[in-house]
């Protein structure tokens, strides 16, 4: 006779169709170096990048959104959440113990009762009382419960990525809205000193009227320019209140509390920055970090939807005891083992196709690990150029404005000796208010491409 195959044995013959199949091999290349060439290899980039633009406002205010945006203390829950799917996860790999006990009271209301009921005429009520020690566990041959719980514990990583990106756009947000609001402030002051310059030339077009040296024209040129100038300075006041209220909800505040203090905004600078070489960035964007979790979780979610195709064995142990009396309830302990065995034989392909499900879950997130890589590659890129190009048109603006107040001064001393005419003066004004508000445009989308650039590298985060 042949020997029969033990139940081990075959565990372990199935066990060698579970593995989960190799992964594909295809990867996403970095590239060797970035494509500006004029940024320097050596990267260092702080914790506390923010530091480098020299407010200190702006440095109270990132301490206030780390400390009281509503977003982060979200994103913090969810990973309080997480931690605890990843305990309940990995709970059954180990033997679940219970204890019971229970007391019962049967009284025979009339009557002489029935067999179970062993009532006398002096007492028609029994009692019973028992204690019970259970603990069963669930062999995990296929692995599928290490497995569940391997993918919790990567599930809770990327949720923890997941905060720090959250931390890392807040923090981005709140710079950038930071600068934006101390921009605007600077183009209303810009507007405000171009509107009373407008003025002190309106008041010698109509002194020079009123000699009869001007012409009504001429008169009526410069007040249609102030009218204009007049209406650049409630256009920006509403630009800026807009910024500040915007600022104020990341802060997780009513803009009525927001104090941005006296620091101005042509006292903000933006470092000077290396970008490091691109295989860097795989280690320095929590987003990436927080897309390889999740494609490894959803590898392991492969081997728990196999691992229910497969039988189960489950070994349980209990000690008690029962007496009729509480007192004798530890007199008569016993003992019981059991062990069972169960097979999925029919249930209409939903255990093959949850584990095709996942199978199509983690092709999914390996393509989308892949395009956070990739993408992550194209901020960077976005964040150099930008920076680079607004430097080259900086250089050239400085001496527009230059030439722009030059024009304007000469042509006003001009038209007041009488050597010129209105019209030079007006296109002079328009030129240098323009030339003006393009250089505080220019300089805020300098910072704000410094701010781009720290937030593409990472913001200083690190992988554990």
């Amino acid at each position: 006779m042949k020997p029969s195959l033990s139940v081990l044995s075959v565990c372990l013959l199935l066990g060698a169709c579970s593995q989960n199949p190799a992964g594909d091999d295809k990867a996403v290349v970095p590239p060797a170096t970035w494509q500006s060439a004029a940024v320097r290899a050596s990267l260092t980039v702080s914790q506390q990048w923010w530091q480098q633009f020299g407010s200190p406002e702006l440095n109270r205010l990132i301490t206030r959104a780390q400390a009281d945006s509503y977003d982060l203390a979200a994103a913090v829950a969810r990973v309080q959440q997480a931690h605890a799917s990843a305990v309940i996860a990995g709970a059954p790999l180990l033997p679940e113990v219970k204890f019971s006990g229970s007391g019962n009271r049967e009284k025979l209301l009339r009557g002489k009762g029935y067999s179970q009921l062993d009532a006398t005429d002096d007492n028609k009520a029994v009692d019973y009382f028992d204690a019970n020690l259970t603990a069963s566990y669930e062999v995990d041959f296929w692995g599928g419960k290490a497995a569940a719980r391997d993918s919790a514990v990567q599930a809770l990583r990327a949720t923890e990525f997941d905060r720090a990106t959250v931390e890392l756009t807040l923090l981005s947000s709140v710079a950038n809205g930071y600068v934006q609001t101390l921009a605007l402030e600077e183009q209303l002051r810009i507007a405000r000193l171009s509107l009373a310059n407008a003025q002190r030339v309106l008041k010698v077009v109509q002194t020079r009227h009123d000699a009869g040296s001007a012409t009504g024209l001429e008169l009526a040129q410069q007040k249609s320019l102030v009218a204009s100038q007049q209406r650049q300075v409630p256009r920006v006041q509403q630009q800026a209140q807009e910024a500040r209220i915007t600022l104020a909800v990341l802060l997780g505040k009513p803009v009525q509390q927001l104090h941005l203090g006296e620091t101005s905004f042509a006292r903000l600078h933006w470092p000077t920055l290396g970008s490091g070489v691109p295989s860097d960035l795989l280690s320095r964007r929590p987003d990436i970090a927080s897309a390889e979790a999740k494609l490894a979780a959803a590898h392991a979610d492969i081997t728990v939807a196999r691992a229910a195709m497969l039988p189960s064995l489950t070994l349980s142990a209990s000690l008690g005891s029962g007496a009729d009396r509480l007192s004798d309830v530890l007199r008569s302990p016993f003992y019981n083992l059991a062990a069972g065995l169960a097979a999925p034989i029919f249930n209409n392909g939903r255990l093959s196709a949850e584990r095709d499900k996942a199978s199509a879950r983690q092709q999914e997130l390996l393509y989308t690990y892949r395009a956070s890589i990739i993408s992550g590659f194209a901020d960077v890129e976005k964040a150099l150029n930008n920076a680079i190009g607004l430097d080259r048109q900086r250089q050239w603006q400085d001496e527009e404005l230059k030439q722009a107040q030059q024009a304007f001064d000469i042509a006003q001393h001009r038209y007041e000796a009488g050597a010129e005419v209105l019209l030079t003066v007006l296109e002079t004004q328009r030129t240098l208010y323009q030339a003006q508000d393009l250089h505080v445009q220019l300089r805020r989308a300098r910072l704000q491409a410094s701010i781009a650039l720290y937030k593409a590298l990472g913001g200083g985060w690190h992988a554990k």
